[in-house]
């Protein structure tokens, strides 16, 4: 199919502000490896299962896309593995997975200048389970002394800091934490930063380890998870009539993020381009999204403007779609708000088949974006029975689909009406 005739209003010309993605890297309920990750997501693999982890026989809700077999590879020391949080764990494999996959390893990395180079990796809940054991060894529930590391290795900025001290990396260097959002306004600020000039490269993107007893027991106090106990393959079903909540998932996605001139200096391949992005906040509801789909209509928009296409060079939608009764549609009613004409549209949900995987989701759903992009096919929405009539949007059902990919945007929202949309495009030099 020939792109659209219709050229993007003020794209961005100038190679220090023009933003390519130079490497990927990834923990998810399919492994560490992105190719692995992407052809399971082809297969329309479900990763969701009864959880293992801890006895979940007397929990409402007793599955989840739970990562197992996992190993740091040697990314990280023995001591310090056995110390961390899986939220810490899975941000530096899937950060340094990134570095290798931009040939930037130790070798390679000390020929960048450091100091122009930082880390944003976010968090929506941060080192829940120290969090959780410190908690039960202060109230006496445990027979275990507090850790020292019980705050360091609690909070949310923990992610970026392991890794500037494992890599040395001193540009700007914090983390956002805006719940399910989280990753998306990473790669926002990230690319802002560059766009500025007061960095290279970023390392950038979202990480997250919710399933333990009190991340699923709290979401079932939120009554936000499906409870489709005798079917969790069939759980996560965005769009379908028969949906009733989300699945927890768990892992870390994480971009390369470098200026064009940065990227050519070096020598880099280039694997796709990101345009711009937006954020903005409904200001409305701790969980319910706005009935006028106005938050989120508006950040599309902005997103676009920020990106300089128009929305008819829109052809793709990595959607949020948890799977929920009121967010599903809420998103759908926005996006048809801003595409007027969807004919030529596809959009599907990587949450049916990892689970939302909360402040990393984005990270991981902007690596399936990227790879729709690079091999021109669409993972299928898995459990798409009974659409609602609402939804008259190509959801990629059930099976894979071939898709020339012209400009794509993913979108991740919030807890607390935090809204973000990023977009991505092939590079054209």
């Amino acid at each position: 199919m020939a792109f659209p005739t219709i050229m993007a209003p003020k794209r961005e010309k100038d190679p220090k502000k023009r933003i390519v993605i130079t490497g990927m890297g990834l923990v998810s309920v399919f492994g560490t490896d992105t190719d692995e990750f992407y052809n399971k997501l082809l297969e329309g693999q479900s990763g969701i299962s009864y959880i293992d982890r801890f006895d979940a026989s007397s929990f409402a809700v007793q599955f989840g896309g739970q990562i197992r077999n996992f190993s740091s590879n040697n990314y990280i020391d023995g001591k310090r593995e056995r110390r961390l949080d899986d939220c810490w764990r899975y941000c530096i494999v899937a950060a340094r997975k990134a570095l290798e996959d931009a040939k930037l390893g130790n070798e390679a990395l000390n020929s960048v200048n450091k100091s122009r180079a930082g880390v944003l990796i976010g968090s929506g809940l941060g080192g829940l389970t120290v969090y959780s054991d410190g908690v039960d060894a202060f109230t006496g529930k445990s027979n275990k002394r507090i850790t020292p590391f019980f705050i360091p290795y609690s909070i949310t900025n923990m992610g970026s800091a392991l890794l500037a001290i494992d890599t040395g990396l001193m540009g700007p260097n914090y983390s956002i934490s805006t719940a399910c959002a989280t990753a998306n306004y990473c790669f926002c600020a990230a690319a802002n930063h560059i766009r500025r000039g007061e960095a290279d490269l970023m390392v950038t993107g979202g990480t997250e380890a919710p399933i333990l007893p009190i991340g699923i027991g709290g979401f079932i106090a939120c009554r936000a998870l499906s409870q489709r106990n005798n079917q969790p393959e069939k759980a996560s079903r965005p769009w379908d009539k028969g949906r009733d909540g989300f699945v927890l998932g768990e892992g870390s996605g994480v971009l390369v993020m470098e200026s064009l001139e940065h990227a050519r200096r070096r020598g880099a391949v280039i694997i796709a381009e990101y345009l711009g992005g937006a954020i903005n906040c409904d200001a409305h509801h701790m969980t319910n999204p706005r009935s006028d789909g106005l938050g989120v209509s508006s950040c599309i928009e902005k997103s676009l403007e920020d990106a300089g296409v128009s929305a008819e060079e829109v052809n793709y939608i990595n959607a949020h779609a948890t799977s929920t009764i009121a967010g599903d549609l809420a998103e759908v009613n926005a996006i048809k708000k801003v595409f007027k004409e969807t004919s030529e549209i596809k959009m599907n949900a990587t949450k049916s088949l990892i689970g939302h995987c909360l402040g990393a989701s984005g990270g991981l759903e902007a690596i399936a974006t990227i790879k729709a992009i690079t091999t021109g096919w669409l993972h299928p929405t898995l459990n798409q029975y009974n659409l609602e009539p609402e939804v008259t949007i190509d959801t990629v059902a059930n099976v894979k689909k071939s898709h020339e990919v012209h400009v794509a945007i993913s979108n991740s929202f919030g807890i607390g009406g935090h809204n973000s949309v990023v977009v991505f495009a092939p590079f054209n030099p």
